[in-house]
């Protein structure tokens, strides 16, 4: 391959539902996995350690509360032992790899997002922005801190969980950075089938395509699988059964993808209730052809009518004194880093 060409991979898989251990040990088995086969970039599902809290969806918030204490004994430290044990399998398999999960800091928790580098080193990590709807009852909002484009060695790479491909403006900010490589991170997509179709498969994964087309980017749509673990823990009335799966109350939810950047989707689909790791070879040469026609942040833009302001502060709850402005309203332009 030349320098610009690679093999990437994206995760379909089930977590083991709240046992952070468990769970990264089966991300460490599929990052081996992919490096074997060569690839040189694994993306995994949102908060795939330690599962996606559908309970949230699912009850009332006080029959949810029972989860709650567990969910945050088993989500990450940014320096605990999980994440260096990821960078440690990412370093040995010569592998990028993009892995979602649920951070813990303080009292609070917030759905991230950590790049590992191939050498085992922490690229960037990030929060969501802004969890979507009843995740706000749990997962506390990142900030313009940690929002950015890095450079791998397979080329400008970038990252956002779910509904934040539904944010128009935060998606512009990733373009503006020139990313090349995105992750797109997702939870399984079995929730409400049939009676809520801006949470399914199809209208989800035509976000991560349009991300792909207007950004002039390769996107690994990354879902997990709603495994019978996580099933037999959260459906105790046939009610949310039907609710989390109304096909019959079978593990499934799967979708991953892998589209180029005019659009295109580069694999096929596994089965949705199949496990595995999908494949694709890239050449990052081929961005070119697809910006010649839409570049919506370089020569397809019109800075002059309309713009976008990106505030790379942090939000802070407290300072000493004489540090300034909790909330950062110093403004500027953004740079490419």
């Amino acid at each position: 391959m030349s320098e610009t060409a690679f093999k990437i991979a994206v995760v379909q898989a089930a977590p083991v539902f709240m046992d952070a251990a468990a769970s990264t040990q089966k991300a460490i088995r599929l990052i081996s996995e992919a490096g074997a086969k060569g690839a040189k970039l694994l993306a995994f599902p949102e908060v795939f350690i330690p599962g996606y809290p559908w309970w949230l969806w699912l009850g009332t918030p006080a029959w949810g509360m029972q989860f709650v204490s567990r969910y945050h004994a088993n989500s990450l430290r940014a320096d605990g032992p999980e994440l260096a044990s990821i960078a440690a399998a990412a370093a040995e398999a010569n592998v990028n790899v993009v892995i979602g999960f649920s951070e813990i800091d303080g009292g609070s928790l917030y759905i991230s997002q950590a790049l590992i580098s191939d050498k085992g080193e922490m690229a960037f990590k990030r929060r969501k922005l802004k969890p979507t709807h009843v995740e706000r009852t749990l997962f506390g909002e990142g900030d313009g801190s940690d929002f950015r484009v890095v450079d791998t060695t397979v080329g400008r790479l970038g990252a956002l969980c779910c509904a934040e491909h539904i944010q128009p403006l935060s998606k512009y900010a990733m373009y503006s950075m020139h990313e090349q490589v995105h992750v797109a991170s997702w939870p399984s997509f079995t929730l409400y089938r049939g009676t809520a179709y801006a949470l399914g498969h199809e209208v989800n994964l035509s976000a991560s395509q349009i991300y792909a087309l207007e950004g002039g980017c390769f996107v690994l749509h990354a879902t997990a699988i709603t495994g019978q673990d996580m099933f037999d823990v959260l459906c105790d009335t046939p009610e949310k059964a039907l609710l989390l799966n109304s096909d019959g109350g079978k593990p499934g939810g799967g979708y991953s993808m892998i589209f180029g950047p005019d659009g295109q989707p580069l694999v096929r689909h596994m089965p949705q209730d199949q496990e595995g790791i999908l494949y694709a070879d890239i050449d990052l040469s081929t961005i070119a052809v697809a910006k010649a026609a839409y570049d919506p942040s370089g020569h397809y833009a019109r800075g002059d009518v309309v713009r976008l302001m990106v505030n790379r502060h942090p939000r802070r709850t407290s300072i000493n004194f004489g540090e300034g402005s909790t909330e950062g309203t110093q403004w500027s332009e953004a740079k490419v880093e």
